[in-house]
């Protein structure tokens, strides 16, 4: 079986979307959470999952456990599904900087988990680094990458549960005459946009300097790494993430060659017609899994 933690959470809930799109039947799957969510039935398909809370002793008997917690929860976690035999992936941040744990993107570096590692915890890159290295790899791997400069939109779900709602709040009460309290974000996301995500470490948001920083551990050994920029913005959309790229190929490249390099990647959807008014929009996210 397969434990994920964090089930009623916006990301917990997008692991067991994407496990029962991968076709891991129900009774494979063990849904937990908090003490205030024990108890609690999360949508599986057709079917229901009950929420346990999660303890170190329910890991007993996993081969694997997800955890789609914040950071202090993880680091207390991780260990312990480890301890009961399980491997751990970790979408919490909690890891990503830990050098003995490998940072995993499958799209790019999936031959890491072939070699020698200690322990049994892998950890997954930020979802910004995530879409700008799928986009990216491709290409690298076809002409070569000097340069890339990232402008990202963030929607309010980057911000958990907790941000969707803030936006819903704000917008609504906006709407309605009244001017309600910021608390998630650092200014008001309600008819705003926010050009920052994290907090500032020198010139660059936390958000901006992971993106750097994981890009260059998953691209390590895999040839000259390329020059990364990145500027990030909240703005009030509930879901999904949008970015622009202005890339520097390695070796020249018409915009036929380009095409068909993003086409043929299995983890790539290619969204194209301009004329037909077809190109990737956040709204599209909620709409179309396999965008």
């Amino acid at each position: 079986p397969i434990a994920v933690v964090g089930v009623t959470g916006v990301v917990g809930r997008e692991v067991l979307r994407a496990l029962h799109e991968a076709g891991f039947p129900a009774e494979e799957i063990t849904a937990l959470g908090t003490d205030r969510s024990e108890g609690e039935e999360i949508d599986y398909g057709d079917e229901s999952l009950s929420v346990e809370r999660a303890t170190p002793e329910v890991f007993r008997g996993h081969r694997a456990v997800i955890l789609a917690v914040p950071h202090d929860a993880a680091r207390t976690l991780a260990p312990a599904a480890q301890a009961a035999g399980a491997w751990v992936v970790d979408v919490s941040g909690a890891f990503r900087a830990d050098p003995t744990v490998p940072l995993v993107l499958p799209a790019v570096n999936a031959d890491l988990l072939k070699r020698p590692f200690r322990g049994r915890i892998v950890a997954a890159p930020s979802p910004l680094t995530t879409a700008v290295l799928t986009a990216l790899e491709p290409l690298r791997a076809a002409f070569g990458l000097r340069r890339a400069s990232v402008t990202a939109l963030f929607g309010a779900s980057s911000a958990g549960r907790r941000g969707i709602a803030e936006l819903e709040k704000q917008a609504s009460g906006l709407l309605s005459g009244r001017d309600e309290e910021v608390a998630v974000f650092p200014h008001r996301i309600g008819f705003n946009v926010i050009p920052q995500v994290g907090e500032f470490e020198g010139a660059w948001t936390r958000e901006e300097r992971a993106l750097i920083d994981e890009a260059a551990r998953i691209w390590e050994g895999r040839g000259e790494l390329p020059v990364l920029s990145a500027t990030v913005f909240h703005v009030p959309t509930f879901y999904g993430q949008a970015m622009s790229l202005s890339i520097d190929l390695g070796g020249a490249a018409n915009e036929k060659q380009i095409r068909a390099e993003l086409e043929k990647s299995p983890n790539l959807k290619l969204l194209d017609a301009p004329a037909e008014k077809i190109y990737p929009m956040p709204m599209l996210i909620t709409a179309d899994p396999t965008v």
